[in-house]
């Protein structure tokens, strides 16, 4: 086996388009050596295959069920030696801008064995995508959040997600059963889930949908009363700011405890 062969995973929803890149590796041995040391039909199976397959780039879909192309490159980015990432996409031109704007590398369907070779050749010298830039590049909002521990990915839904908090660095996120510590700026996470999570304050926001009521916070008593937010499966309060008091009581309506 050629060891300076690169490694390549192959994640697409379509079998057909697999086999296609498959045959295209294959006639393109003589140039650009290659082995393929995993395949995946979705986003969610290639995140739980791509740790361990050892790839060195990553042939990923765009469009697949569970999580899509741009969301799997996300998590992976999370990794300490995350592949190389060239994007597959049956996309018209005008809507691959994002792309080329935040130099991330793709492959037009029906993918051209020279094209291929050229993006494999790249592939060897080019880092993981940076995040910022596949942030920018994705169309709506993630569907997990992820957690690197040694060397696995771990996914919490968002949907179960009911709090997160700023804490130095850091942002604690909570759901009912665990909580997690993810390195991710608390501004971007609420301009991409603004419409799943309300601020309550300035270092935490709260899931809509997880808001029982609020309740007077414990203390003495004040000409302008203090408020705490109670949430569902969660026996912590947390403190609602009088700066955002009115905003979060206007956004998720009257719930008194």
């Amino acid at each position: 086996m050629n060891e300076s062969a690169l490694r390549v995973f192959i994640a697409d929803d379509e079998p057909l388009a697999r086999e296609r890149l498959r045959t295209l590796l294959d006639d393109l041995q003589p140039e650009c050596p290659s082995r393929v040391v995993g395949e995946a039909e979705n986003g969610l199976q290639a995140l739980a295959m791509l740790p361990d397959s050892g790839a060195q780039v990553v042939l990923l879909d765009i469009e697949m069920p569970g999580a899509g192309g741009i969301e799997v490159a996300r998590h992976l980015a999370g990794l300490e030696k995350g592949p190389a990432v060239v994007f597959v996409t049956a996309h018209e031109r005008h809507a691959i801008e994002a792309f080329e704007l935040n130099a991330l590398d793709y492959l037009l369907k029906p993918v051209r064995a020279s094209r291929l070779a050229a993006a494999l050749r790249k592939a060897r010298l080019t880092a993981s995508p940076a995040r910022e830039a596949l942030a920018q590049a994705q169309q709506g909002a993630r569907a997990h959040l992820s957690i690197v521990e040694r060397n696995r990915i771990m996914l919490v839904p968002v949907r179960d997600i009911v709090y997160l908090r700023a804490e130095l660095k850091y942002v604690t996120l909570r759901t009912r059963s665990q909580e997690h510590l993810i390195e991710e700026s608390l501004v971007s996470l609420e301009k991409e889930f603004a419409e799943r999570f309300v601020r309550v304050h300035r270092n935490c926001l709260v899931a809509r949908d997880a808001i029982r009521g609020f309740a007077r916070a414990a203390g003495p008593n004040e000409e302008e009363p203090r408020w705490e937010v109670q949430l569902d499966g969660v026996p912590e309060r947390l403190a609602v700011s009088r700066r955002q008091w009115p905003a979060v009581r206007e956004i998720v309506g009257d719930k008194p405890a």
